[in-house]
């Protein structure tokens, strides 16, 4: 049996039935980094000893009955700007190259609850500011269906650990698309919840109003699980949403026919892979059942702009820690100002100190009403649109990316790269869950996904239409 190529809920119930011991499902996984690791780069940190450690402690509690949850001894890769205590935790950044919090994220310890083993920290763009993981301090990552493409950012670690088989699971966080569309370019699964239905304490800030922690599995029902065990009000995160919780698994429902919206003037700018995965996927909607309607949104460049105004101005002010006092590793010996200038001129990345300085220049006097406010101003236009939508829809289905993963160096400017991200920023910007599901191939066998986004809170209805989608399609890897 190949232990690596079972799904989450697969993997957890033959643990449960003793079909497989804990730590031969932590042997697997180690044993799948050790293969492809090579080739593929996911992993920042092999917890090898930990992970079996923690192993033969969760069998223990399942042996006793006192663990019953369906992630009960499955591996779990977590994204490295998540905080783990006493693992290191860089967010692939020279600057926090040997960091090792005291403490854990809420979002990983409330999966250590439920007894999953954590057996590593995936590599990312740094301090997640990245579409292509090309942006990575430590090393590039590659996408597993083809070595010379990207496997798209901030958390394309941890979309490659899933697709690769390194992990049945995996947390990414995402601030304008970085869950969704690394597993859309790997073929993998990812949701971005409600802004505030994932507790963010312990995640390191990029930026704060936009930030959400979100899983990326192999399917929609690991999705489902997996976000049911991280979501929930945490009173140490002033932005999680106190309100109501209801677990979505137990209520999933393919059958659900949905009124679903399509973007016209959204899809008109994907390449011809991406509309015919779109076209494929909208009949498969219309055969199963659904309803679909035509809508148009606001211009996507202005989008953009807006996004990267707000982003890089709440950067700005998060980075302002990393000065070689607080955190970071201290450069410099000719006083307070040249530790400040050679502490992060050695310790970042080009692309953070850009967006350091961007979000700095926007919040400048002078600036900040020009630039700042008016970003604001259109960030509750965007928001109007999606509610203007969702009042006659159920959910909006889009494009994730524009193309498929593209090859290594294939943005020749910043600007490229940010407009790979046009059609997933706007749902940051309005606090909205999405979910990305592959559906198709292009004619080079690279994956192509689309998402599904809902109201606000509304991830149930999000499920059931991506449960629907993907048996619709019958995804094949």
């Amino acid at each position: 049996m190949d232990i690596t190529s079972l799904t989450a809920v697969e993997l957890g119930k033959k643990i449960k039935a003793k079909e497989i011991s804990v730590v031969e499902a932590v042997k697997a996984s180690i044993a799948q980094i050790e293969k492809v690791e090579k080739d593929v780069n996911s992993f920042v940190t092999l917890d090898k000893e930990g992970a079996l450690k923690r192993a033969e402690e969760v069998q223990k509690m399942i042996d006793d009955g006192t663990l019953l949850s369906p992630l009960a001894g499955v591996p779990v890769a977590i994204k490295d700007n998540m905080c783990t205590k006493g693992t290191r935790t860089t967010c692939s950044s020279k600057i926090l190259e040997n960091f090792v919090p005291t403490f854990t994220s809420e979002a990983v310890l409330n999966l250590e609850k439920a007894g999953a083993v954590i057996i590593g920290k995936t590599n990312m763009d740094e301090f997640a500011m990245g579409s292509s993981n090309e942006n990575s301090g430590i090393k590039p990552v590659s996408n597993v269906w083809d070595t010379d493409r990207v496997p798209g950012g901030s958390s394309g670690g941890s979309a490659t650990a899933v697709a690769a088989g390194e992990a049945p699971v995996a947390l990414g966080t995402d601030t304008g698309g970085s869950v969704r569309q690394p597993a859309a370019l790997s073929g993998v699964v990812g949701i971005k919840p409600t802004y505030g239905r994932v507790s963010r304490y312990g995640i390191t800030a990029y930026s704060s109003s936009l930030d959400q922690c979100g899983p990326i599995t192999q399917n929609v029902e690991d999705a489902a699980i997996l976000y049911d065990i991280i979501s929930g009000h945490d009173p140490m995160d002033s932005t999680s949403a106190n309100i109501d919780y209801e677990a979505v698994t137990p209520k999933l429902n393919a059958d659900k026919k949905l009124t679903i919206a399509v973007i016209d003037n959204f899809v008109s700018q994907a390449s011809p892979a991406i509309q015919k995965g779109f076209e494929k996927a909208v009949k498969a909607l219309e055969d199963a059942g659904h309803k679909i309607i035509h809508k148009n949104m606001l211009d996507t460049q202005k989008i953009v702009s807006t996004y990267y105004i707000v982003a890089t101005a709440e950067a700005s002010a998060n980075l302002a820690r990393f000065d070689g006092v607080r955190f970071g590793n201290r450069k410099g010996e000719a006083g307070l100002k040249d530790m400040y200038v050679q502490t992060k001129s050695q310790g970042f990345g080009h692309e953070v100190q850009k967006r350091i300085m961007l979000g700095s220049f926007v919040l400048s006097s002078g600036y900040y009403d020009a630039y700042y406010i008016k970003a604001q101003k259109v960030r509750h236009l965007i928001k109007d649109e999606y509610a203007a939508i969702f009042s006659e829809a159920d959910l909006i289905l889009s494009p994730v990316a524009p193309t498929t993963a593209p090859k290594f160096g294939s943005f020749k400017t910043s600007l490229e790269m940010y407009l790979s991200d046009i059609y997933t920023i706007s749902i940051n910007l309005a606090g909205l869950p999405a979910i990305s599901l592959p559906v198709d191939k292009d004619e080079d066998g690279m994956p192509v996904g689309l998402q599904f986004i809902a109201k606000a809170y509304d991830e149930q209805t999000l499920f059931d239409g991506a449960l629907s989608l993907e048996k619709a399609i019958n995804y094949i890897k």
